[in-house]
């Protein structure tokens, strides 16, 4: 897996009518991932969620997957995520099998939209920014009112399509902080799951790349714990399996702000000192730093992960 040409070589997709039906991937009893987007190199914050991702897969003797979560070409640059790929393999993050890119499979989440709409569970909407406007709520998301529920208006142009959600609660339990409900419909309403320019959102592509991929463990940042009720709506719909979920603390900047290419988090010194990245990721995760090459501190955090039940301790500070 050291070549390019290995990395960007994608995982093969199963019929829209098999996920439909319920099938996923392979029957394993743990299947990780993790699915930067390269938009800009891998910094301490995407590895926190990497390592705890990779430690939680390996502790049970699972496969960890690495995807590349490319589908916004305007914002990605795919030499970055064959950066992304480099640097995971030189801190020992190995995954198995071959890495899938978003970008290699439009033309699979465009068979999915469209059993959606054939289903109706799509509509069509002319909305803009200005009609969502007075629907945002004290933190700032915006609840779509509807307007285009019972169609579009005449005369109007298409915008998007959006996800019919319907009221009532979506209760789950996060392995980290426990029983969890969310209500969508209130939340966010219907959500666009495609626009007119052709990009496909965030929620429905992750859900179709994770039934395919066969996940069944999702370790990520707590900043997407809102999206959780959303995708497993997703998957009611389209027959997948619903992973478990893990939802770890975000590593923020002095400014309490979470870390992020946006708001220009540098690149981890992974050529020079990975082993002191690996550590500092591993005090964050509340796991004591280790000695040694980069393979045995990753097998040491293995060990300690599995026998320290970490998913059951309270959130590091």
């Amino acid at each position: 897996m050291s070549t390019a040409r290995a990395w960007k070589k994608s995982a093969s997709a199963s019929s829209v009518a098999d996920l439909l039906r319920g099938a996923s991937g392979p029957s394993i009893s743990y299947v990780g991932r993790f699915a930067p987007s390269p938009s800009g190199p891998l910094h301490a914050g995407s590895l926190v969620a990497a390592l705890a991702s990779w430690l939680d897969a390996r502790a049970h003797g699972g496969r960890w997957l690495l995807r590349i979560e490319d589908i916004d070409a305007a914002r990605c640059d795919h030499k970055l995520g064959l950066h992304i790929c480099e640097t995971l393999h030189a801190l020992g993050l190995h995954w198995d099998g071959p890495v899938m890119w978003q970008s290699e499979r439009l033309e699979r989440y465009d068979a999915v939209l469209e059993a959606l709409k054939q289903s109706d569970r799509v509509f069509p909407c002319a909305c803009t920014r200005r009609h969502l406007q007075p629907a945002a709520d004290a933190s700032g998301e915006k609840r779509y009112p509807g307007h285009c529920r019972q169609g579009m208006p005449a005369g109007e142009t298409l915008r998007s399509w959006r996800f019919r959600i319907e009221d009532g609660a979506v209760p789950f339990t996060d392995r980290l902080l426990g029983p969890q409900v969310h209500t969508p419909a209130q939340q966010c309403g219907d959500m666009v799951v495609h626009r007119a320019d052709g990009l496909f959102a965030y929620q429905l592509v992750v859900v179709i790349d994770d039934a395919d991929q066969g996940v069944t463990d999702v370790v990520r940042g707590a900043d997407l714990l809102t999206s959780t009720g959303r995708q497993i709506l997703l998957q009611r719909t389209l027959g997948a399996a619903q992973p478990r979920y893990m939802h770890i603390p975000l590593l923020t900047g002095h400014d309490g702000a979470k870390l992020s290419k946006q708001n220009g988090a540098e690149e981890i010194p992974w050529q020079h000192r990975p082993a002191d990245c690996l550590n500092q990721a591993l005090e964050f995760l509340g796991l004591p730093p280790q000695t040694g090459s980069v393979s045995q501190i990753l097998e040491s955090a293995t060990e300690i992960w599995r026998t320290t039940h970490v998913a059951a301790r309270p959130a590091p500070k």
